[in-house]
C-alpha cells in the first residue's frame, strides 16, 4: 500500500514537472535569441501553445480557468494526501482498539473512539453509544460507515465538478474570441486584415486548450480516488465488523447456551407406579 501511495506521488510529480518545463520552453521561445533577423522576416516556425496563453492573459475567462486550477490541484493534492490506509484506517489504532477489548476496558474505549479521528474508531463509537441491544450497536455502525463513506465521495466530488466546468469554460472563451473576430471583420467593411483575424482566432483557441488543460487532470484523479475511497471504505467495514463482534453483549448468551445444552430426558415412573392407560374413544352410535 505505501509503495503504490508513493507510486501515486511520483507520478503526479512527474506530470506537473512536465507541465511546467512545457511552459517555460515556450516562454524561450517568446523571446527572440539577440542577432536573430527581425520578426518580419524571421522564418515561420512551430509556435508553443504556452506562449499564446502567456500573451493572451487578460481575458475574465483565463482567470476563472486560472482559479479553477488553483482549487483542483489544492483538492487534488489534499486528496491523495487524506486518502490513505495510514491516514483513514491506521493499524496502530485497530491494534489499539483491539488490546482494550481484550483487557474489557470498555470506559477506555470508548474515550480512545470518541477522539481517534479514523475510520474505525468513529464506527465503533457510534455502535458503543447504542449499547447493551447488539441489533440496535450493528445498525448504528452501519449507520456511520454509510455516512463516513459518504463524507469521503462528497470530499472529491468537486474534482469532477471543476473537471466538467473546464471544457464548457474553453468553449465559452471560444465562442467570445470568435464573436469578438468576426465583430472586427465586420468593422471593416469585410476587408479586415488575415493576420489580425487569424490572431483572434488562435485566441479564442487557446481558451479550449486550458479548458482541456484543467478537465484531463481532475477527472483522471477523480477517477483514481474515487476507487482508492471505495476499496479502503470496504476494508474499514470489515474490520468494524470484526471488532463489534468481539465487543458483542451477553444479550444473546443464554440463547445459545440453552441450544448447545443436552435435552433432559423425561422421568422414567417407578415400579409402584402405573402408566395411565390410554382410554378409546367411544365408538359412534349406529342408526
Amino acid at each position: 500500500m505505501r509503495r503504490s501511495s508513493r507510486f501515486r506521488f511520483v507520478l503526479l510529480a512527474a506530470v506537473i514537472g512536465v507541465i511546467i518545463l512545457v511552459g517555460s520552453t515556450g516562454l524561450a521561445q517568446t523571446t527572440p535569441p539577440p542577432g536573430s533577423p527581425p520578426a518580419a522576416e524571421a522564418q515561420p516556425k512551430n509556435v508553443n501553445p504556452f506562449s499564446i496563453v502567456l500573451e493572451n492573459w487578460k481575458d475574465f475567462v483565463f482567470f476563472i480557468i486560472l482559479g479553477c486550477s488553483i482549487a483542483g490541484v489544492t483538492l487534488i493534492v489534499q486528496g491523495f494526501i487524506k486518502t490513505r490506509a495510514t491516514v483513514m484506517i491506521p493499524d496502530t489504532s485497530t491494534d489499539h482498539i483491539r488490546e482494550l477489548i481484550g483487557q474489557k476496558q470498555f470506559k477506555e474505549l470508548i474515550e480512545f473512539t470518541e477522539a481517534d479521528p479514523s475510520f474505525v474508531s468513529k464506527s465503533i463509537n457510534a455502535a458503543l453509544k447504542r449499547a447493551p441491544s447488539f441489533q440496535a450497536m450493528k445498525e448504528a455502525m452501519e449507520t456511520s460507515i454509510g455516512e463516513q463513506t459518504a463524507e469521503s465521495f462528497r470530499r472529491i466530488e468537486y474534482l469532477n465538478i471543476i473537471g466538467n466546468l473546464g471544457p464548457l469554460l474553453g468553449l465559452l472563451g471560444t465562442v467570445i474570441g470568435m464573436i469578438n473576430s468576426f465583430e472586427n471583420m465586420r468593422l471593416s467593411g469585410g476587408q479586415a486584415d488575415p493576420k489580425v483575424l487569424a490572431g483572434g482566432i488562435s485566441q479564442a483557441l487557446t481558451h479550449t486548450m486550458l479548458g482541456l488543460l484543467l478537465a484531463l487532470p481532475c477527472l483522471a484523479s477523480f477517477g483514481i480516488l474515487r476507487t482508492m475511497v471505495d476499496r479502503l471504505t470496504v476494508r474499514g467495514a470489515l474490520i468494524a465488523e470484526e471488532l463489534l463482534l468481539m465487543v458483542r453483549p451477553a444479550e444473546a448468551k443464554p440463547a445459545a447456551v440453552a441450544a448447545a445444552r443436552p435435552a433432559v430426558p423425561s422421568p422414567v415412573p417407578g415400579p409402584g407406579v402405573r402408566k395411565p392407560v390410554p382410554v378409546p374413544a367411544p365408538a359412534p352410535a349406529q342408526g
